[in-house]
C-alpha cells in the first residue's frame, strides 16, 4: 500500500516531489537537528489522487489518525482538549514554489472549551480569544466560502466602539464578543454552525487546501510561471508557535538574499505581537530585520 503521510523526521530536502518545498525542508531541518516544531505532511500523491477522485485516496484516513496520535503522544497534548489542547497549523506546500496562492489555516483545533484551556494555561485570556476568533475567520473564510470581510466589518466596528485604532488594543471581553458574533455570522452565511468537533476541524482544512491547488489564482499564477496543472500540493500539519502572545513574541518574514536587489543579506521584516497573516496584511506596519 502506497505512504501518503511522513512526519518531519522520516524525510529530506531530496523529497520535494513527494513532500513539496516545505514540507522537505521542514524534514530536512528537522533532519539537521534545527528547532521545528513537530508535525507530518501528506503527500502531493494524495492530492492528485484528490483532485482527480473527489475523496481522500484508500488508506490516507488511517494514516493521519496515526501521525496525529504520535504527535499528540511526543507533545503532551491532545488536539482539542479541554484543559491543555494541541493546536496545529494546515499549509500547502507545492514542491514549486507559489507563494500565497493556496491556503493556510491556523490555531486549528480551538472551540468554546479547549479556548479555555489555552486561557488557563498561557494565564492571558485575551490572547486565547484573539487565536479563536483568527481561526474562525480563516476556517470560516478557507473552508466553509463566508466572505473575510463580513469579519473585518465587525472588527472595525469594535474598535470604533471601544475608540481604539489597532486589533492590539482590543480585550479579552472585546474578542469574546466577536467570537460569538463571528459565529453567528457563519451560522447565517455556510446555513450550518461553526464545527466545534476539532478532529471533523482538521478533516475539512485538509480537503480545502488539497482543493486550494485549483483556486482561481492558483491556476492563474501557473499559467504564468509554466508551471503543470498535474504536481499538485503536499499538506503539512504542524504544531502552533504563537506570534500573538504578547510582547515578547512576533511573527515575520526572513531572506537570505535582497529579493529587490539580489543582493546577499539577510533580508526581511516582522510584528510583535501578531501571526503571520498580519505582516502582508497591512494591518499595521513590519518593522525591518535590522530594527
Amino acid at each position: 500500500m502506497a505512504k501518503y503521510v511522513y512526519d518531519f523526521d522520516e524525510g529530506d530536502a531530496g523529497m520535494k516531489n513527494l513532500l513539496g518545498g516545505k514540507g522537505s525542508n521542514l524534514a530536512e531541518m528537522t533532519r539537521l537537528g534545527l528547532p521545528v516544531p513537530p508535525g507530518f505532511t501528506m503527500t502531493t500523491e494524495a492530492c492528485r489522487y484528490y483532485t482527480a477522485q473527489g475523496e481522500y485516496p484508500p488508506g490516507l484516513q488511517e494514516e493521519i489518525d496515526e501521525h496525529l496520535r504520535r504527535l499528540e503522544e511526543r507533545m503532551g497534548k491532545r488536539l482539542g482538549d479541554k484543559e491543555d489542547p494541541l493546536l496545529v497549523s494546515v499549509r500547502s506546500g507545492a514542491a514549486i514554489s507559489m507563494p500565497g496562492m493556496m491556503d493556510t489555516v491556523l490555531n486549528l483545533g480551538l472551540n468554546d472549551e479547549s479556548v479555555k484551556g489555552l486561557a488557563a494555561q498561557t494565564g492571558d485570556e485575551r490572547f486565547a480569544y484573539d487565536a479563536y476568533r483568527r481561526f474562525i475567520q480563516m476556517f470560516a473564510d478557507i473552508v466553509m466560502g463566508v466572505d473575510r470581510d463580513l469579519f473585518e466589518e465587525k472588527i472595525s466596528r469594535k474598535k470604533e466602539e471601544r475608540g481604539v485604532a489597532l486589533d492590539v488594543e482590543l480585550t479579552a471581553d472585546d474578542w469574546k464578543e466577536l467570537v460569538e458574533e463571528f459565529k453567528a455570522i457563519v451560522r447565517e452565511k455556510a446555513g450550518r454552525d461553526f464545527p466545534s468537533d476539532p478532529r471533523e476541524q482538521l478533516d475539512l482544512a485538509i480537503r480545502a487546501v488539497f482543493r486550494s491547488w485549483n483556486n482561481p489564482r492558483a491556476i492563474t499564477y501557473r499559467k504564468q510561471y509554466d508551471i503543470p496543472d498535474d504536481l499538485g500540493t503536499a499538506v503539512n500539519v504542524q504544531t502552533m508557535v504563537f506570534g500573538n502572545k504578547g510582547e515578547d513574541s512576533a511573527t515575520g518574514v526572513c531572506f537570505t538574499r535582497d529579493p529587490s536587489t539580489g543582493e546577499k543579506r539577510r533580508f526581511g521584516e516582522y510584528l510583535v505581537n501578531a501571526q503571520g497573516e498580519d505582516v502582508v496584511a497591512g494591518i499595521r506596519t513590519p518593522k525591518g530585520l535590522d530594527q
